[in-house]
């Protein structure tokens, strides 16, 4: 079928942060129309969008009526109005990821019973109501306590190692994880189109902030047998098609210590762990995602070197207008390409852009990581 280019739905999106930011500029080769919505008025797509709406994607009828304006929804952000969306899906507006998989992720509870329903390996999970529930579970700890919904980038997941750390654990409904005891933390990037088409990106391994519980820096391809790379994909493939997903999922995985590949948590939606593909792969994670949604073939995702990504988070002890120290000499590195997020105000901790790094071996990649490190400071 001849695609033509004046059939390219109008898409609205959900979230206007840096993954919008990224999907925007994916977009921009291949002429698509997007427009945003965020709370934020300075938001990193509020300069790059067809045009901004400043608005909660979780209030129904600014969600509702953004969508109403286009022929396609999507989002960048899964904590979203899920009755808008499925009031406009069901008034013929395309809406992908679908409303129905994205109320099962938001979620983690039901995330982790779909696991169970149809076979997924994942770690073992008690569900929970209250802190003072985890009383009942003494024998299950120690687990890892998450909230059921509003958690992100780390935020809503506390380890609980004994009795003596329930005082610190949410008060709120969610779920203890069992602990596992992992070699590596993987994670891999599916996607499958609104025609039933699948591909996987190769597995990376992530590297989390010892503090911030979110990913600090991730390396491509993992450093796995050939025959745990064909299980991870394989798990992640299996997923999105049980599934019938229409869109972009990440799958973070633990590769435990006698060599079993569990489901983590998953993202319908491009994801940290894909940043590098923008420079490291045939086609980024960001175009793979229009693809996905708007029908069109998906393309190559293979790995054409050795990548690595380092997150960008603000200093501790900063809090303002944001000045990168080092930039200038990081830029002199062959083979190092920051991306900046457009954010002004810099906060302890915030995502302020990353670093994506290739090379021809894994060791260089690694080298000029530590470098990086050394160099480049968010201050202000």
């Amino acid at each position: 079928m001849e695609f033509m280019y004046q059939d390219l739905p109008k898409i609205g999106l959900l979230g206007g942060g840096q993954l919008g930011r990224m999907l925007l500029q994916a977009g921009i080769d291949l002429d698509f129309q997007i427009s945003c919505l965020d709370p934020d008025p300075e938001a990193p797509c509020h300069r790059l969008a067809y045009e901004f709406t400043q608005g909660s994607f979780q209030d129904f009828d600014t969600v509702y009526q953004f969508g109403q304006a286009h022929d396609l929804i999507s989002i960048e952000i899964e904590h979203v109005n899920i009755d808008a969306l499925e009031k406009l899906a069901s008034e013929g507006k395309q809406v992908y990821p679908q409303p129905h998989l994205l109320r099962m992720i938001q979620d983690k509870r039901t995330q982790k019973q779909f696991f169970q329903q149809y076979g997924f390996p994942s770690a073992d999970f008690r569900l929970i109501e209250s802190r003072e529930e985890i009383n009942q579970h003494l024998d299950f700890l120690p687990a890892y306590q998450k909230l059921g919904k509003g958690g992100y980038d780390g935020k809503g997941v506390q380890l609980i190692a004994d009795a003596s750390q329930i005082v610190e654990g949410f008060d709120a409904p969610g779920l203890l994880e069992k602990a596992v005891d992992f070699d590596k933390e993987l994670a891999v990037i599916v996607a499958r189109n609104i025609h039933g088409e699948v591909k996987a990106f190769p597995a990376v391994e992530m590297v989390f902030h010892p503090v911030q519980n979110l990913v600090e820096f991730l390396i491509s391809p993992a450093a796995i047998s050939d025959e745990i790379e064909a299980q991870a994909v394989d798990i992640a493939t299996r997923l999105i098609q049980e599934m019938k997903m229409v869109g972009l999922l990440a799958v973070e995985m633990f590769l435990t210590r006698d060599g079993q590949v569990l489901i983590n948590e998953i993202a319908p939606r491009p994801h940290n762990s894909g940043h590098q593909t923008i420079r490291a792969n045939t086609t980024s994670q960001y175009e793979q995602h229009l693809r996905a949604i708007a029908g069109l073939p998906l393309g190559d995702t293979s790995t054409t070197v050795f990548a690595g990504m380092l997150n960008l988070l603000g200093e501790a002890g900063y809090t303002g207008k944001v000045k990168y120290e080092g930039l200038e000499e990081a830029l002199a590195i062959p083979g190092v390409f920051p991306f900046l997020y457009g954010k002004k105000i810099t906060k302890p901790f915030r995502k302020m852009g990353h670093v994506s790094i290739i090379g021809e071996s894994r060791e260089e990649v690694e080298e000029k990581a530590n470098q990086i490190k050394k160099i480049i400071r968010v201050i202000s």
